[in-house]
């Protein structure tokens, strides 16, 4: 039923039969069993007559039989609206008696059925569904006394009546004639029910108020649903208005906007015509059809766009970008393996290792024959050529280089860009990245990447990045502020790092990791001879060649740098070039000419040695073992001191600034030693008598780490039995509590850290023997190496038996003189 054609009838013809006695309303039927008239969202309240249209066949006949018979039927609202053929719980549990008042033939063949509503029941099962539904009910009792001349009750049927003549003026779907309707209602009942029926509110909540007995509570319950559809159509009526001035005032800025360019046209001053030039560009690019959509979407919207508008800039400066993007713009790479490796070869010395995982690597490339998101990660120290080595990638597959700093990144928009919501709204670096190398498979270098910020208030960079180093996601890279998806595919990313401590694990797992090791000193001499000395030579243009010795190429690195790089080492070759380019300016000649820098000659240049590197110092005093460390500068070698003092409470005292790891291995060198006491030839009384002092020189300098456990133990064991260690002996290697030795890192390094203080002997794991294989044979020449798998026989290479000149007593004496006392404490 239309809510429209409620006015269309007189619907207080028959309701004023019952304005005397509204009980009178409640007990017109008492049957047990009623034919039901099943209606579409339609729920009828006591006392009201509406026109209900009638199309079932079964309910035509119901309705012609009630008219015809005038009898009682009862009137319940469907649940489902689309039920053609409902059944008993395809209907609400409460509904109306009614009477058939008249029937109207339609034109297209439905009955109009005027109902007259009387008293509520609840509806129970059905006793027949042919030919129309019949089903047994229970009559509901009317609280009638909480409306008769109760004056609350007058006061809220009131102000319904009042919220809804509001509601009918600020909404256009209900029409004015029901206010007339409403002016003619004075029984607060019937005006109440009449409100119920004809309001437009969801069924659920007109059953709510049907199955109310209390007509009091009834009319407040429909006042809070008129107050609430009063307030939404009020807010409704507010927005309508405000969006219409704001397109009234779009309208008028366009219309002035075009009057100004016609204007300019007719003074011959012909505004540039960005919508024109947008849609030249477009043609030339070979954009796929969903950003064709979406750029002919935005180009629509920019014409419509005021240009004295803020709006207007924001939106040209998105197309501008999205037409500068390359898309389909390709470099053809050069995937000749042969050629890639001279390119490597002539850029970078050394680095073996690394070329070859990177020449690989290509030739993977090559025989697959198409394209895929390539992501590898360099690590390694500082200065080591991981960026250089990146441009050399670039220059050997012809591609174009781009290279992207993440130091110190701490927003996610740097990553993904902006939102254009925002004023000064840009793409990402990544994008931009994009839009500088111009094709769409660049080598594209994210520079430290090790230190790009974590999750904090403008989001999570490194969760951003992982959008781009995957190969399953680049395909799809979104860029906040295009707002569409870029493909990154073909885009070969290398990233760089010093340390994979501080890069998250789910970004490590995106990326191959090619570790890119420190340089040795033989290396770094051939550097600064190959690539070093010929740039700053080009750089200074000194007019005559200076030449180095090799000794001075080895004194600036091992006196004047300590680094795994070669960065250092550039700058104090480029300190030596600029006070000798001084002396030639002041001199008129080139102080050198005619012979090569001597070491003389780089102390006199440079100054006074930065560094000094550790020498052998003897095995004639017991407890001290050198040892073999890594640092970031490469290799060092390190003395470990243990020294013995009388005392009535033993103790293990560790000095020399070490890491709790080193602590550790001490603690477990000192263990393995009380252990085995026997086997060792040591009187387990000392230890309860001596307290041992473990020292490692240089306080200054933090030192950690497991690689030093065979040193301690055996400067232990040398320190309590008073036995040399083996003549220029190093060692390395971490022990566990049952004495096996495990294999550390580094070891290349450390064992040329070892080559330059004169060390002849390394003892170290069985398991570092693979190391030492892979390293090359110049380097290790003229050291011979023991391979071990416990302490045991550490010591049974390191300690060979003979006694220091001046062995340590442990006779236990009653009394002692003070002054040897003291001597005694301070003997090694």
């Amino acid at each position: 039923m239309k809510k429209n054609n409620i006015a269309s009838h007189n619907p207080f013809s028959l309701i004023a039969d019952f304005e005397g006695d509204i009980d009178a309303l409640f007990n017109q039927c008492k049957d047990e069993t009623l034919p039901i008239l099943p209606v579409r969202n339609m729920v009828l309240f006591p006392g009201v007559v509406a026109p209900v249209s009638v199309g079932r066949r079964s309910t035509h006949k119901l309705a012609r039989t009630a008219a015809d018979k005038d009898c009682f039927i009862g009137v319940v609202c469907q649940r489902d609206a689309e039920k053609d053929a409902p059944r008993r719980e395809d209907l609400y549990d409460t509904g109306v008696v009614a009477k058939v008042v008249r029937i109207m033939e339609m034109p297209d063949g439905n009955l109009s059925v005027i109902l007259q509503a009387f008293s509520r029941f609840t509806l129970l099962e059905t006793t027949r569904e042919k030919p129309y539904m019949r089903a047994r009910v229970v009559h509901l009792e009317e609280q009638t006394a909480d409306a008769v001349g109760n004056k609350e009750f007058e006061a809220v049927s009131e102000a319904c009546r009042d919220n809804v003549m509001k509601l009918i003026k600020a909404n256009d779907d209900i029409r004015n004639e029901a206010a007339f309707a409403l002016k003619n209602i004075h029984n607060p009942y019937y005006l109440v029910s009449f409100i119920g029926t004809n309001l437009p509110f969801a069924a659920e909540e007109k059953i709510a108020l049907l199955e109310e007995n209390n007509p009091l509570i009834r009319a407040s319950q429909l006042l809070e649903i008129i107050a609430r559809d009063l307030q939404f159509a009020l807010l409704k009526q507010e927005i309508e208005q405000r969006t219409r001035q704001e397109l009234d005032q779009q309208q008028k800025e366009y219309y002035l906007g075009q009057l100004i360019k016609n204007l300019q046209t007719e003074l011959g001053q012909e505004p540039a015509d960005d919508v024109t030039a947008l849609r030249e560009k477009a043609l030339e690019l070979d954009m796929p059809e969903g950003v064709k959509a979406v750029f002919e979407r935005e180009v629509q919207k920019l014409s419509r766009i005021n240009m004295q508008s803020p709006d207007y800039n924001v939106q040209l400066n998105f197309l501008q970008t999205l037409t500068s993007l390359p898309w389909g713009k390709t470099t053809e790479d050069r995937l000749d393996i042969k050629a890639a490796r001279r390119t490597l070869e002539r850029d970078h010395y050394g680095m073996d290792e690394v070329k070859m995982r990177i020449l690989e690597h290509l030739a993977v490339m090559k025989l697959q024959n198409k394209t895929k998101s390539t992501i590898l990660c360099l690590y390694g120290p500082p200065g080591v050529g991981k960026t250089s080595l990146g441009r050399s990638i670039a220059d050997a597959l012809g591609r174009r280089y781009v290279r992207m700093s993440l130091g110190g990144v701490h927003d996610e928009a740097e990553i993904r860009g902006h939102r254009r919501t925002y004023v000064g709204a840009m793409p990402g670096r990544i994008i931009k990245g994009i839009l500088k190398a111009g094709v769409n498979n660049p080598v594209f270098i994210l520079d430290e990447i090790d230190k790009v910020g974590g999750a904090n208030f403008n989001g999570d960079p490194q969760s951003a990045l992982l959008e781009v180093l995957d190969p399953e996601q680049n395909a799809t890279f979104h860029d906040n502020f295009l707002d569409i998806d870029y493909d990154l595919s073909q885009v070969m990313f290398i990233a760089t790092a010093n340390t994979l401590s501080t890069i998250p694990s789910p970004l490590l797992d995106r990326m191959e990791i090619i570790e890119v090791e420190g340089y040795l000193a033989e290396e770094k001499r051939e550097i600064a001879r190959r690539h070093l000395i010929p740039k700053l030579e080009r750089q200074t243009q000194l007019g005559e060649k200076l030449k180095f010795a090799p000794r001075a190429i080895d004194t600036i690195i091992e006196k004047y740098t300590r680094e795994s790089g070669v960065r250092s080492l550039e700058k104090q070759l480029e300190k030596v070039f600029r006070k000798v380019a001084y002396r030639t300016a002041l001199d008129g000649s080139m102080p050198f000419s005619g012979h090569s820098l001597t070491p003389a000659d780089v102390a006199g240049l440079l100054g006074k040695p930065l560094y000094n590197r550790d020498k052998y110092q003897g095995n004639e005093q017991a407890g001290v073992v050198t040892g073999l460390a890594w640092t970031a500068a490469g290799g060092e070698i390190l003395f470990i001191e243990t020294s013995l003092s009388r005392s009535k409470a033993p103790k293990l005292t560790l000095t020399g600034n070490l890491g709790d790891v080193m602590k550790e291995s001490a603690a477990l060198a000192l263990e393995y030693v009380k252990a085995h006491a026997d086997t060792l030839g040591i009187d387990y009384a000392i230890f309860e008598n001596w307290s041992i002092h473990i020292h490692v020189p240089e306080g200054a300098t933090p030192k950690d780490g497991p690689s030093a456990g065979i040193t301690i133990a055996t400067s232990i064991v040398s320190a309590l039995t008073s036995r040399k260690v083996k003549a220029r002996t190093a060692m390395t290697g971490e022990i566990t509590l049952r004495g096996k030795v495990l294999p550390v890192g580094g070891i290349k390094e450390k064992i040329l850290a070892a080559k330059r203080a004169g060390i002849t002997d390394i003892i170290m794991s069985q398991d570092n023997k693979r190391d030492i294989d892979e390293i090359n044979a110049q380097y290790v020449d003229g050291l011979t190496f023991h391979f071990v798998e416990c302490v045991e026989d550490v010591l049974k290479i390191a300690l060979p038996g003979e006694q220091v000149d001046r062995p340590q007593d442990f006779t236990i004496h009653d009394a002692q003189p003070a002054a040897t006392a003291a001597q005694s404490a301070d003997r090694p």
